[in-house]
């Protein structure tokens, strides 16, 4: 019975052995990590991007998501999505402000406070979160007793920044608290969501503070200061969040990390949301159309002009666009156009070309970080419409210098040959046709003559010389 014991016992201390290996190699490998990188404005595409990595990182178990954010800000529209998308979330999302010399102002200062785990890389930043109007500086501070929490006729700002309904009679100042005080309450429920501090929350808002990732520890603004993402997962191991439905513990250190590149539809929406991208696609839509106008049946011009409308238009709907741009921008195409058809010297053209570049400086919001239309692009618009503009009134002005060659007046001084002899009235060949003809000078038959008028269908000629 020993000798039968012994050998089963080897085998189960064995068993036992390769089991307790296992487990803390499992354990020691940690659960994968997606990482997201997000080097530019807050916008349509970045939205996408991230709510993109959240779905996959659930769908596939990984055990976090790491958002790597170096933001000026954004549109509050794409920002609330992506806030949505995390509290609704049911993998941990971690939100690094990385790598060093980042930001995370304005909108990307809220998306931090909505993580379930916030980060800062040293030599990084964060706050300046006031709400800025379309076409207006920062709003102002007011008071705590104006506060409007969750009005649901708030103002898409930009929390940073993004498109304003039009506010009607209510004073410019009353708008301003509205926008203020509503995004204090949004970013203080994120606060106390997290257990953050939600005093210095209001003060990004309200006064534009700013802090280093080093006071932003202090202060409970952030969780951790990590040098990198693998030293980020050393740090939270070991940390319980809460999830929209649950609780988890994160088991992240020695976690196999994965950068997850933007697809191709981020990349095409992202490229089609840039305001410069966009103000040229609406260009060559409105151009394009009006090529296939001119020139019915081409084809070309009318497909390429109203896919790039669409396109144009598909943009503006999630861009801060200034409407009184647009309509200036559209006024100055119809006079450039009106200048070629109703010659006024340059009248039309000039006022056209100056109404087009009004309105394609107040087409974008400058004051939204990111969504400007580079004035670069819109000066060298301007410098080709011009130069085509003075071209076209150059080649005007040389049109009028010119003989007339159609109709009556064309005809004028031009040589006739009579067809038989006549004085007074008879017949004669003109530009390729047989006409009545008058003389006041006997015409013998073959004789060339000379068009001085015409007067209805008749031709008044004189012999060019006498027989």
């Amino acid at each position: 019975m020993k000798r039968i014991a012994r050998p089963i016992l080897s085998f189960g201390r064995l068993l036992l052995l390769l089991g307790l290996t296992l487990m803390a190699t499992v354990a020691a490998a940690g659960d994968k990590v997606l990482v997201l990188s997000v080097d530019n404005a807050i916008g349509p595409a970045t939205a996408d991007y991230i709510l993109s990595g959240i779905q996959r990182a659930e769908n596939e178990g990984y055990g976090l998501v790491v958002v790597e954010m170096d933001t000026p800000g954004g549109l509050d529209s794409a920002m609330r999505d992506i806030i949505k998308g995390i509290l609704a979330a049911n993998v941990p999302v971690a939100t690094f402000v990385s790598p060093g010399g980042s930001r995370a102002a304005s909108a990307g200062t809220y998306i931090l406070y909505a993580s379930h785990i916030a980060a800062m890389t040293p030599a990084s930043n964060l706050g300046a979160a006031t709400p800025v109007q379309i076409g207006g500086a920062p709003a102002a501070p007011k008071p705590p007793s104006m506060d409007k929490p969750n009005d649901a006729d708030a103002p898409e700002d930009d929390a940073g920044g993004g498109q304003q309904p039009s506010t009607g009679d209510m004073p410019e100042d009353a708008m301003k608290a509205k926008m203020v005080n509503d995004a204090v309450a949004y970013i203080k429920g994120l606060a106390e969501k997290r257990g953050r501090n939600a005093e210095w929350a209001e003060q990004a808002v309200r006064e534009a503070v700013s802090l280093t990732s080093s006071e932003a520890l202090e202060l409970n603004v952030i969780d951790v200061v990590a040098r990198n993402v693998a030293d980020l997962l050393e740090q939270i191991d070991g940390r319980e969040v809460e999830l929209a439905d649950s609780s988890v513990t994160l088991a992240t250190a020695g976690g196999e990390v994965e950068l997850m590149e933007p697809d191709w539809r981020t990349e095409l929406l992202s490229i089609i949301t840039d305001p410069s991208v966009a103000y040229l696609l609406m260009l060559v839509g409105i151009y394009g159309l009006l090529l296939e106008g001119y020139n019915p049946g081409a084809l070309v011009p009318g497909i390429v002009g109203a896919i790039c409308l669409l396109l144009a238009l598909f943009a503006f709907q999630v861009l801060p666009v200034n409407f009184a741009g647009l309509a200036l921008m559209l006024l100055g195409i119809v006079l450039m156009i009106a200048e070629g058809f109703a010659p006024s010297f340059g009248v039309l053209g000039m006022g056209g070309l100056a109404a087009f570049v009004f309105g394609s400086i107040m087409l974008m919001d400058s004051d939204v970080p990111g969504f400007g239309v580079s004035l670069g692009i819109i000066g060298g618009i301007a410098t080709v419409a011009g130069l085509s503009l003075l071209g076209l009134i150059y080649m005007m002005m040389r049109a009028r210098n010119r003989p007339v060659v159609s109709g009556a007046e064309g005809m004028l001084l031009q040589q006739a040959e009579a067809l038989e002899d006549f004085a007074g009235r008879g017949s004669v060949f003109l530009e390729g046709e047989r006409w009545t003809a008058e003389s006041l000078q006997p015409v013998q038959k073959g004789q060339a003559l000379r068009v001085t008028a015409i007067k209805g269908l008749v031709a008044h000629v004189e012999p060019l010389s006498e027989d």
